[in-house]
């Protein structure tokens, strides 16, 4: 039986187990609030930053690597709120994505050379005028390798923009939005939750039609799934446009046509810089002007974001911080695109493997270390907070 630690006495020093224990406490993601909880603007950063990683290589593996961590942090991070469920529609989607380009690249052949022949399909005659297309003919094993990874990509980039919808609230998303873009900011909201909600709705009916013995597959029962969920739609955008009328949604102040003219050339001109000088960093020979362009741009749309936020007429009630955390998070998803963009000079034939000979892809040291830097939000974003039980019936009473 062991004796009870006696308690350190004053002016004592602590032991260092404590001390260590308190320091573990202090650096712990505590559980979610509304005072601490990540920004959606960081969620969004860092699933950018994923995005762009992804873009970066058609290797299988790096790619797999990619959505294993954006699927690992929404495992560990999302709530029970319905726009959390829509990661698994993303999934499928991605999933989809890829069936459909396969089968494309199948059918509709592609101009890849390949000995390894599998199988042939009966062709379909063209006239001349449709020359360097053609429908059916052989199919090589190269070309089937190269619809695989060209769909990899566009799939791990869905299943980003997925786990960004997961994580990120679009009400909380909307009220961070700068004033000059609260109008086009409401209809990408509305936009963002319309695939989520429809989600909710036809899990919610399955589940209904499923608890009254009906069959939940088949054309038939998508028939009649599909029109209470788009009741349910029209109800729910109704009960928007009214709950936006009520408060003050659309009123605008009255600033002079001078600044309307100057915030929309800043704007405009800002946004084409920024455009021409991504451009410029992405092509190889222009770096040199792509940098000055991109900061001149993102200056001048700033500016003109700033101005033209002076004819939107709005409050904001508690307004989100970008705190460490979300810092954290944002940083993130950058580091991992700027990792993965290095590697492309570092790793070339790793991050875009040949299918000319055809060869088995391999997972790059440095660049497979740098995506596991986007696992960083599953450990320093506050914990969601645990749903609520139901409370328990009462149980009968007895009869005498």
């Amino acid at each position: 039986m062991t004796r009870p630690t006696a308690p350190a006495a004053p002016g004592r020093p602590r032991p260092a187990t404590v001390s260590a224990v308190s320091a573990v406490s202090r650096w712990r993601a505590p559980v979610a609030d509304r005072a601490n909880a990540v920004h959606p603007g960081a969620w969004w950063l860092w699933a950018i930053g994923l995005a762009a990683a992804a873009s970066r290589t058609t290797n299988p593996l790096l790619l797999g690597l990619i959505v294993g961590v954006a699927g690992y942090v929404v495992a560990a991070r999302r709530t029970d709120a319905p726009w959390a469920r829509a990661y698994i529609a993303f999934v499928k989607l991605g999933l989809f994505v890829l069936a459909i380009r396969v089968l494309f690249s199948v059918l509709l052949g592609a101009p890849i050379p390949g000995t390894h022949l599998l199988f042939t399909l009966p062709e379909v005659p063209l006239p001349d005028w449709a020359q360097g297309i053609r429908i059916g003919g052989r199919v090589h094993a190269e070309q089937v390798v190269f619809a695989v990874y060209q769909g990899a990509k566009l799939a791990a980039l869905l299943i980003c923009v997925g786990a960004a919808n997961a994580l990120a609230n679009p009400a909380r998303l909307l009220k961070s939005l700068p004033g000059a873009l609260y109008e086009a900011g409401v209809a990408v909201v509305v936009a963002m939750t319309f695939a989520p909600n429809l989600v909710a709705d036809v899990a919610r009916l399955r589940t209904a039609r499923r608890l009254r013995g009906r069959s939940t597959g088949g054309l038939r029962a998508m028939a009649q799934i599909g029109l209470p969920v788009l009741e349910g739609a029209l109800e729910r955008s109704v009960a928007v446009a009214a709950s936006m009328d009520a408060r003050g949604y659309g009123r605008t102040a009255s600033v002079p046509p001078a600044v309307r003219h100057t915030t929309t050339a800043l704007t405009l001109g800002g946004l084409l810089g920024v455009c021409a000088g991504t451009y410029g960093l992405l092509a190889a020979e222009g770096a040199a002007y792509g940098l000055p362009l991109l900061v001149g741009g993102l200056a001048a749309a700033v500016a003109g974001l700033r101005l033209g936020g002076r004819r939107t007429v709005r409050t904001r009630y508690r307004p989100d911080r970008f705190g460490a955390r979300s810092w954290l998070v944002a940083g993130s998803g950058a580091a991992v695109a700027a990792l993965m963009v290095w590697a492309v000079s570092y790793a070339p034939g790793a991050l875009e493997p040949g299918v000319v000979p055809l060869t088995a892809p391999t997972l790059p040291l440095w660049p497979a270390a740098g995506v596991l830097l986007g696992l960083l939000p599953a450990f320093v974003a506050p914990v969601p907070a645990p749903a609520a039980a139901p409370a328990p019936a009462p149980a009968p009473e007895e009869s005498p």
